[in-house]
């Protein structure tokens, strides 16, 4: 089975020995997107524009392997800050519909650069 990179500048570029995404078959993984503006590389302030920068930068490696994020089959969440998680739903009310995909949310000492949520999926392409 042959796998092909996915990148795109709509998202951040790769901070390491890392792809944006990688597709294989009709599955694209997705690495774990932060709230970096893809243009300033300079993380977004506070939790809900951080989330929703997450959520944009999700929405651009997707749209650049040809698919959508209601082709996300799982979604992973990381957070510095579990009581943050109300409003992760909300934002994400915002990019996801029913069926929405399987979702774990995981509370974690640290991300890169200082982030306070990082997200990665894995999506199926019809």
């Amino acid at each position: 089975m042959s796998r092909l990179t996915i990148a795109t500048p709509r998202a951040p570029a790769a901070i390491g020995t890392y792809s944006q995404a990688v597709k294989t078959g009709n599955t694209v993984y997705v690495s774990g997107q932060i709230g970096l503006d893809p243009v300033s590389m300079e993380m977004a302030e506070g939790f809900e524009a951080q989330t929703v920068r997450v959520f944009e930068n999700l929405k651009a490696v997707a749209e650049a392997a040809g698919a959508t994020l209601g082709d996300a089959v799982k979604l992973t969440l990381y957070l510095t800050d579990l009581s943050n998680f109300a409003k992760v739903n909300e934002i994400m009310a915002r990019y996801f519909a029913e069926p929405y995909p399987a979702r774990a949310a995981v509370g974690v000492q640290a991300l890169p650069r200082g982030a306070l949520v990082e997200a990665d999926a894995v999506l199926v392409l019809a």
